[in-house]
């Protein structure tokens, strides 16, 4: 079995072709294409704790999808101008995306746990003219407005005062308001497959974060590593013989690369529905939403899937599931839930790795071939991916190198899946890539070994960035809001092993003269951070220290101190 599943990897490799058109959109290849053939057929389908599922269909989509086009485009929203969206999981998140892009304006996700200074920095960094925002983010993006002047308006999304019951703010409209004064016919722009279309901003590991360019064709990019980690997504001749409708679910947030890429774009290309949920993640709740509403096919980090496997270690008992596939992100799955997955909910675990840049390159497909607990996987079809010196040389099998994708495929042709480069930042895009600009090899950052069959088993960052409960965690940002603190002198953040969330974020501060290191000081600090950024980035663990390790340039030496936690880890 496990030949013929090799054999099948080979095949799929060798007789890919790309096919990527001069003219694309997503808006078109997500919605106005079904919407013209299926237009009942289910896009969104919204579960709130507050009262029955609500489905939303295609045509529905895309009639209010040209509503907020017209209602943009009245705002004086033009072709590259970036229109930020501050909203959850619900139907409205889709709808933005959708008429920012026929449009032909960026879209810039931002995450409803971020704070005000992470929001700031991202909303000037940018130059966003306009922001669509949930409610409840409203009154934190209120209080920006003087700090980001080219903002020229808010629409807010949502039924309280603050939004469509009372009267607006200045500078503000209310979502319903704004769409029942437009049209529902909107002629979408053409847009070419190099064009822009959405910028997601990626954690800083030495510095601010970095704004990285998606263009149009890299959705196509995504789609055979998507198709492949979800077992031919319902395309399959198992499931097309059992009817089975597939029906897609992650928790990730469709402000994230993983939950906007990974998940509501890539099913809606294949005019599937995709199933979209808030609140915080709950165990039993996944396991209920799942049954409930015949979730196919899911997204799942590492993290949430431990959750599970301890508070239900025997789903099959309990609940009747549909799953045909999970892939999984964001850190190794490991044995114990791989195993769990197989013998418990049935599925056999597809782990993925990519990362905004370049995303969903390398994976598993347990349908076609084997599957490898603790493996990244093997490259996509349609992606060249190798293990690379400093040098730019390919490894050996078994050394450990530098995850990297070439610009062309194993045809010679230029890879979709690339981003156009970072915002405003020449030099860093460069510093990205090794070799001839059309032939040149895109670092990923990570390291791993690669074995003689192609599968790459993961060996850490060659940079500071680490991975915590599932999140990306950037040093330099944290490090940045904590020395804003009057009692910090100095700041380090590293990752602190832990057995249930991969790592913790831990820091290592000098203290300001004149300050003490108390229990009262921590808290404060970690409130600090908590307040600024993104609940999960502030630090679980403060640790006190005289003086950071520095390099002779004057750099400190993060690797010194993740090397001390890492020791202390294997004591314990």
């Amino acid at each position: 079995m496990a030949d013929n599943m090799s054999d099948a990897y080979a095949a799929i490799h060798a007789d890919f072709h790309w096919q990527v058109p001069d003219e694309f959109s997503w808006a078109e290849a997500c919605c106005s294409r079904w919407a013209r053939d299926t237009p009942d057929a289910t896009a969104i389908l919204y579960d709130s704790d507050h009262g029955a599922p609500v489905r939303h269909s295609f045509g529905q989509l895309q009639r209010a999808a040209n509503r907020l086009s017209n209602a943009l485009q009245r705002q004086g929203v033009q072709r590259g101008d970036r229109v930020a969206i501050v909203l959850p999981q619900r139907f409205e998140t889709a709808v933005a995306h959708i008429a920012i892009n026929q449009l032909g304006a960026v879209a810039m996700p931002l995450s409803m746990l971020f704070g005000p200074e992470a929001l700031a920095f991202r909303l000037q960094d940018s130059a966003a003219v306009l922001v669509i925002a949930d409610e409840a983010a409203a009154p934190g993006l209120r209080g920006l407005r003087l700090e980001c002047p080219q903002l020229r308006q808010m629409i807010v999304v949502g039924g309280s005062a603050s939004g469509c019951g009372g009267a607006a703010e200045p500078g503000e409209i209310c979502w319903l308001q704004a769409m029942q004064a437009e049209d529902a016919r909107f002629v979408a722009a053409k847009t070419m497959a190099d064009e822009a279309a959405v910028l997601i901003y990626t954690s800083g590991t030495t510095g601010p974060p970095k704004g990285a360019l998606i263009p149009q064709r890299a959705l196509i990019g995504n789609l055979t590593g998507f198709v492949a980690s979800q077992n031919w997504f319902g395309f399959d001749p198992a499931a097309l013989e059992r009817g089975t409708q597939a029906v897609f679910w992650t928790p990730a947030d469709w402000a994230w690369t993983g939950g906007l890429m990974d998940a509501l774009l890539p099913t809606l290309y294949f005019g599937r529905p995709i199933l979209a949920t808030q609140g915080r993640f709950a165990p039993e709740k996944a396991f209920e939403l799942m049954q409930a509403h015949g979730v196919t096919h899911a997204f799942l980090f590492p993290t949430a899937l431990k959750a599970m496997m301890k508070a239900v270690p025997e789903p099959s008992t309990r609940y009747q599931l549909k799953l045909q596939a999970i892939m999984s992100a964001g850190e190794a799955v490991g044995d114990a839930v791989f195993n769990y997955c197989q013998q418990q909910m049935g599925v056999t675990v597809n782990e993925m790795f990519g990362q905004t840049e370049i995303n969903y390159v390398v994976g598993n497909c347990s349908l076609l071939w084997p599957a490898r607990p603790g493996s990244m996987g093997r490259a996509y079809p349609g992606h060249r991916v190798a293990v690379i010196d400093d040098d730019g040389q390919i490894c050996r099998p078994g050394e450990v190198g530098d995850v990297a994708v070439h610009r062309r495929d194993v045809q010679g042709h230029p890879d979709p899946v690339f981003f156009l480069g970072y915002w405003g930042k020449p030099d860093a895009t460069a510093a990205k890539f090794t070799g001839d600009p059309l032939d040149s090899w895109c670092r990923t950052g990570d390291l791993a070994q690669m074995d003689a069959e192609g599968y790459l088993w993961y060996r850490g960052r060659s940079d500071d960035m680490f991975k915590a409960a599932g999140y990306r965690i950037g040093p330099g940002e944290i490090e940045n809001c904590l020395l804003k603190h009057a009692a910090v002198a100095n700041a380090a953040v590293v990752p602190k092993p832990d057995a249930e969330r991969g790592a913790l974020v831990k820091a290592y501060v000098v203290l300001a003269l004149g300050h003490q290191g108390t229990p009262e000081l921590v808290a404060q600090l970690q409130a600090h951070v908590r307040g600024q950024l993104a609940p999960y980035e502030y630090p679980k663990e403060i640790e006190f220290i005289e003086a950071l390790p520095m390099t002779t340039t004057g750099k400190v030496q993060r690797r010194v101190l993740r090397l001390q936690e890492e020791a202390r880890a294997a004591a314990r």
